[in-house]
């Protein structure tokens, strides 16, 4: 094989559409842009523009709201650390924010790690996270494991 010999195979390339090149060619004369007005004209970009009418972008109202102090956090679920203790990639007794990444249960920490209660509590867990769900406490302590929460708490008097 040489490189003349190279060439596409059958179908895999078109011909370009060359326009303005007579009345026999099927696009001569206007070259498929129709008669006058703004579209047949060159230097044209009317993306969204209605024809002086107020664009339909404009008509609608802007819609909702992005606290600037809100905060994201990357969740965890009970289940999942169980899994990742019974797969020897945790070790039950220190559970962090850092050992959670490291061993590729959670991504990335963002605002921090919130433990949530799906699943089965692994057994006497020393968790250590940002926040912590009612729910997975519950269970972490039934299982005979303790959770430490670093984050803000809400107080019980003001939740009620």
């Amino acid at each position: 094989m040489k490189l003349n010999e190279l060439s596409p195979a059958a179908g895999a390339t078109k011909a370009r559409k060359r326009v303005g090149r007579g009345v026999g060619s099927g696009t001569g004369k206007t070259a498929g842009r129709g008669v006058k007005g703004q579209k047949a004209r060159s230097g044209v970009a009317i993306n969204g523009f209605e024809g002086g009418q107020m664009p339909i972008y404009m008509r609608l109202p802007k819609r909702g709201f992005k606290a600037r102090n809100s905060k994201t956090h990357a969740w965890v679920n009970l289940g999942r650390l169980s899994a990742a203790i019974e797969a020897g990639k945790l070790d039950a007794g220190d559970i962090t924010e850092e050992t959670l990444i490291s061993a590729g249960v959670v991504r990335r920490a963002k605002d921090g790690v919130r433990l949530l209660a799906k699943g089965d509590a692994p057994k006497k867990a020393k968790i250590t996270v940002t926040g912590a769900s009612r729910a997975a406490i519950e269970a972490v302590e039934k299982a005979g494991g303790s959770v430490t929460l670093t984050g803000p708490v809400k107080s019980e008097e003001a939740a009620e």
